[in-house]
C-alpha cells in the first residue's frame, strides 16, 4: 500500500530529517478524502490540549486532478507496527498531507517532519503534488 517513502534533508538545527510517504490502494480503496484528512489531523496533538481540527488548514487545489491538502503544526503521534500504535511523540512537527483524486483511485501523500524542515521543503512538495496528471 505504501508506494514510496522519501527522506527529506533536515533543516539546520532540526533534530531529524522529514519524510514523504506516498500511498496508493487502488480504485475506490483507501477511504474518502474527509476520512483521511480527519485521520491525519488525529495524528497531531496540540501542546495546549485544543483540538487539532481547529488549527488545521485545509485547501482544495484544482489542476489536472482535484487535490485536497491539510497543513498542521503540533506534536506528531508517530506510529508503527501492525496495529499502528503510537511509537513516539514528536513535538514541534508539521504534517502536510495531500490527496490527489485520480481516475484510477486516490493517491495519498504525507509529508511530516520538524517544523523548519517541512517549511524549507513544502514548496517543492506542493509542486510535486500539483504535478499529478490524469493518465
Amino acid at each position: 500500500m505504501r508506494a514510496a517513502t522519501y527522506s527529506v534533508p533536515a533543516a539546520p538545527g532540526d533534530p531529524e530529517p522529514g519524510e514523504v510517504a506516498v500511498f496508493y490502494f487502488g480504485p475506490n480503496e483507501g477511504g474518502g478524502v474527509q476520512a483521511n484528512i480527519d485521520r491525519w489531523i488525529g495524528q497531531m496533538k496540540q501542546p495546549d490540549g485544543s483540538p487539532s481540527a481547529d488549527r488545521a488548514k485545509i485547501e482544495k487545489l484544482q489542476g489536472s486532478v482535484a487535490v485536497t491538502t491539510v497543513d498542521l503544526l503540533g506534536t506528531y503521534m508517530a506510529s508503527s507496527g501492525p496495529m499502528m500504535q503510537v511509537s513516539a511523540e514528536k513535538p514541534s512537527f508539521r504534517l502536510v498531507g495531500a490527496i490527489a483524486e485520480g481516475p484510477n483511485g486516490a493517491v495519498f501523500f504525507k509529508f511530516t517532519g520538524p517544523e523548519k524542515t517541512v517549511a524549507a521543503h513544502v514548496g517543492a512538495f506542493l509542486d510535486m503534488v500539483k504535478s499529478v496528471t490524469r493518465e
